[in-house]
């Protein structure tokens, strides 16, 4: 019986040394870690937190990392299977819906092992600031006035800025106009001797839209259909003290009675300056003045050179997306998208330059509820100029028609030097036109180009029509000899080296190498839209 004791007490004995030296080999348990992740931030309304770099160890290898917003996964960063290590930054951009609240984000990893560790964030957002009413302009503006940002200011009817004062308009400041025809229609007009200073900025552009489109205070897309919306309140006038090629040295602005003297536009001064209009996005605009009479995006009239117009936008106007009647003013980085008339419209003797301009044409097979007409319509002057100085420039640009637009009409014996510019997506058979008036014997546009004054130079056209189809002078040699004192021979000999000048000078292409540089226009509703993707 001892010796059966004996046994057993050194098996004991044996099983406990043996578990003893397991127990001093077996590798520790690793655990978990994660840092970098504060416990606590605030951030104003709408505010940004981060980019927060977070760094998870776990020595056993990681296994997963989920981060949940309230409960719900918010995001799972990407890490290398079974690494040890895996840093990932953390940031959240506040919506309205967060504003006054207490945001919990849980950070959660988990190794090879089934080792968890978890770390609270428990993020602090402001309250939404107080909305100011919408306040509403109307009738003339005596003094200078600032529009702020903070809130929506409406045009009730015609706002007009009278001479000797300056409207000033905050960078991200909404504006619109309220519905209504004939006189109701709103509008803002600069009169003569007016200043504006619409000083956007890429970051925060100015827009004018209407009361229908919902858009708020610090935002930019608007709520509007762009394919059936249009028409919806009047436009921008700009009007100044700069030459015209009228019936007279100064005109009223087309759509505004007689009756509101501060509709009249032009003068004599060259480098009128009327102020800054930049980094403007206007939008709805044309509503209709009378029969076929509506307004246009932006209104220039006898607009000076001094003034500054650069980076608009003018999108779904009724009638043109911006037009100019006389004046010197240069403009540069414009966007027309979607007109209901024509993109480009000059009239009475304009002598500027256009330079880095785009087009979007609209029509119903692209599902619009419209069709636009022109790229470009380009009227001569309306008086006896009697100078081949008033010469309208327009460079660099790139002009998609879609199926609907022509090219260019050239009209009322047109004087303008077009270079360095790209047609594309236009219906086949679209041309330019060098127009000869109703009876197609005025020969004075004909004569334009003939003597070099009108230059088309550098155009190209992406188009499977031939470069001799698309210039078209329009003048009828026998017409033209009878209404003038050259011969039949003379005109169509005049006609036909027209078209071959045209030819020498522009060409068909499959690639552009020439037109806008729209990267400078990334700041645009059209950008934004993906409307210059393929530019």
């Amino acid at each position: 019986m001892k010796k059966f004791n004996l046994i057993a007490m050194l098996a004991m004995v044996s099983v406990f040394i043996f578990s003893s030296c397991e127990e001093e080999t077996a590798e520790p348990n690793n655990l978990v870690t994660i840092e970098g992740i504060p416990a606590t931030a605030e951030i104003e309304n709408l505010g940004t937190v981060g980019p927060v770099s977070a760094t998870v160890t776990a020595q056993d290898g990681i296994s997963s990392i989920v981060v949940t917003k309230d409960g719900d996964t918010f995001l799972e960063p990407e890490f290398t299977a079974e690494a040890t290590t895996a840093t990932f930054e953390f940031t959240y951009t506040a919506t309205e819906a967060d504003a006054d609240q207490n945001i919990v984000f849980e950070f959660t990893a988990t190794d090879a092992d089934g080792d968890t560790e978890s770390v609270t964030h428990v993020l602090s957002v402001g309250a939404a600031p107080q909305q100011l009413p919408n306040q509403v302009l109307s009738g003339l503006i005596e003094e200078d006035l600032t529009l702020t940002n903070d809130r929506i200011w409406e045009l009730a009817g015609r706002v007009i800025v009278t001479a000797g004062n300056t409207l000033t308009i905050q960078p991200g400041t909404v504006i619109k106009g309220r519905p209504g025809d004939a006189a109701a229609a709103s509008v803002l007009i600069i009169a003569r001797g007016a200043d504006i200073q619409a000083n956007g900025t890429a970051e925060a552009p100015i827009v004018f839209t209407s009361t229908a489109d919902e858009i708020r205070v610090g935002e930019f897309e608007s709520s509007l259909d762009l394919t059936t919306q249009r028409g919806l309140w009047g436009g921008v006038l700009i009007l100044g003290n700069a030459p015209i090629s009228a019936e007279a040295d100064e005109a009223q602005i087309e759509g505004i009675p007689t009756t509101v003297t501060e509709g009249l536009y032009g003068g004599d001064d060259v480098a009128d300056n009327s102020g800054v209009f930049e980094y403007v996005s206007i939008r709805f605009t044309g509503a209709e003045l009378g029969p076929g009479n509506e307004l246009q995006g932006l209104t220039l009239g006898g607009v000076g050179s001094g003034t500054t117009i650069n980076h608009v936008e003018s999108i779904n106007s009724s009638d043109d997306g911006v037009e100019i009647f006389g004046g010197t003013v240069n403009i540069t980085n414009f966007i027309v998208w979607a007109q209901d008339d024509d993109g480009y419209d000059t009239d009475q003797g304009w002598s500027g330059t256009i330079d880095n301009f785009v087009y979007i044409g609209a029509d119903e097979a692209n599902g619009y509820a419209w069709d636009g007409d022109h790229g470009m319509e380009l009227d001569g002057s309306e008086g006896d100029d009697g100078s081949a100085n008033l010469v309208g420039k327009f460079i660099n640009g790139s002009l998609r028609g879609l199926s609907s637009s022509d090219y260019a009409d050239l009209r009322d014996g047109a004087k303008y030097d077009i270079q360095n510019t790209y047609f594309f997506d236009f219906a086949e058979g679209s041309d330019i036109e060098i127009d000869a008036d109703d009876n197609d014997d005025d020969p004075r546009g004909s004569d334009n180009y003939a003597n070099d004054i009108t230059v088309f130079s550098g155009l190209e056209f992406n188009t499977t029509n031939v470069i001799g189809d698309i210039f078209v002078d329009k003048l009828d040699a026998a017409a033209a000899a009878a209404a003038n004192d050259r011969t039949e021979a003379e005109f169509a000999a005049q006609i036909t080296a027209n078209g071959e000048k045209f030819v020498s000078n522009n060409s068909v292409v499959t690639e552009a190498t020439v037109g806008a540089d729209v990267s400078v226009l990334s700041w645009s509703y059209a950008a934004a839209q993906g409307q210059l993707d393929n530019f």
